[in-house]
């Protein structure tokens, strides 16, 4: 799958852009808060209707515009297919994306905040994961949501409910903590198993040294039960009661990431954490396209900075063959022979600035 061309209209610093990419490797240079990184946002927000840096939709209209669209043309294999996603107010005056979807396209981004999936809180791990089965699995963001919603109301009753009448009130919201639980973990793990055996690959291919292993970390254990589910709940009811606020459940849970057996948070420097985070996303690729039929597409920001030259050559020949690549650079110099092409991205416009080759890149 492949974006052929695509049409910005009043989105960010974009007042009209018309952009034919190629269908393999993209680099597009140019300055910082030039427009590179609302480009790649653009294109996920074509994609998959929301953009991977969390933004609203008023936030990503052009300023001062009453709306801004994304439109364009994707191909898998013979089946072309149009999307149209229009930012804009409803009649109560929230900025909402519009604009139906499609079921195989997938977008995998990659940006600095990837960062915090290595070095950062279990809230970024958890989201990392998340976003990734449910690129695999789409009824699985389904699931999410209500677990959420449980959560959001067992806690209000936490924070509301005199504690002689709490465990009544907080049994059928039990019933579906553990039920939905169950099921984020189950996906979670099967997730993990696919991650690490990609990763396990790509990261000595990428120029990482040692041997890296993820792990599902839950204080329920790798193989939970609802019974044991029900009596972790009773177990920590008081301290519950106390912090009101659920402690027992998914949303608590880690992906523990290691090379030769230790924590990156701790012990990794830099450069590593950044390869890791790289080769994290990287390892979605085989398993999105197992599940939908066709590669997803990579929006990659920045992704070479804080890597030494060699590492940098063998990242560029592994997404030079990874299908369409959007990879943005900040180096006036980065260039890719092949079938890649270069763009030059200066103040809301794109010109092509054809074909060169670089520092070994296939």
């Amino acid at each position: 799958m492949h974006i052929e061309a695509v049409e910005f209209v009043d989105f960010r610093n974009y007042r009209a852009l018309l952009f034919a990419p190629t269908p393999n490797l993209n680099i597009l240079a140019g300055p910082n808060a030039q427009g590179k990184t609302n480009l790649l946002e653009g294109l996920a927000v074509l994609l998959v209707g929301r953009s991977f840096r969390r933004a609203k939709a008023i936030e990503m209209a052009r300023w001062g515009a009453m709306r801004g669209s994304v439109s364009g043309e994707l191909r898998r294999e013979d089946a072309p297919r149009r999307l149209r996603r229009v930012l804009g107010p409803r009649e109560d005056g929230v900025w909402t994306v519009t604009g139906e979807g499609c079921s195989w396209a997938r977008a995998i981004p990659f940006g600095w905040t990837d960062l915090a999936v290595v070095n950062g809180v279990p809230q970024a791990r958890r989201d990392f994961l998340d976003g990734f089965v449910a690129k695999v699995y789409p009824s699985y963001a389904g699931t999410l949501q209500r677990y959420r919603q449980v959560i959001s109301r067992r806690n209000h009753l936490l924070q509301v409910t005199p504690a002689v009448g709490m465990v009544g009130r907080l049994e059928p919201w039990n019933e579906q903590l553990v039920e939905t639980g169950i099921e984020i973990m189950k996906h979670r793990q099967q997730g993990v198993a696919m991650l690490e055996g990609e990763v396990a690959r790509l990261y000595p291919d990428l120029g990482g040294r040692g041997a890296i292993t993820l792990e599902y970390v839950s204080a329920l254990g790798a193989e939970a039960t609802p019974v044991a589910f029900h009596e972790e709940i009773a177990r920590r009811l008081g301290d519950e009661i106390r912090r009101q606020q659920t402690l027992v459940g998914p949303h608590r849970d880690d992906l523990g990431v290691r090379v030769n057996g230790r924590d990156l948070r701790t012990f990794g420097s830099r450069g590593q954490q950044r390869l890791v985070a790289l080769a994290l996303r990287l390892a979605e690729v085989r398993p999105v396209a197992a599940a939908v039929g066709s590669e997803p597409v990579l929006l990659l920001d920045d992704a070479l900075s804080e890597l030494d030259p060699e590492v940098q050559s063998r990242v560029l020949d592994h997404v030079a063959r990874a299908g369409q690549v959007f990879l943005t650079t900040a180096d006036p110099a980065l260039r890719v022979g092949g079938d890649g092409r270069c763009w030059e991205v200066n103040e809301g416009t794109v010109t092509d600035a054809g074909v060169a080759a670089l520092r070994g890149a296939a």
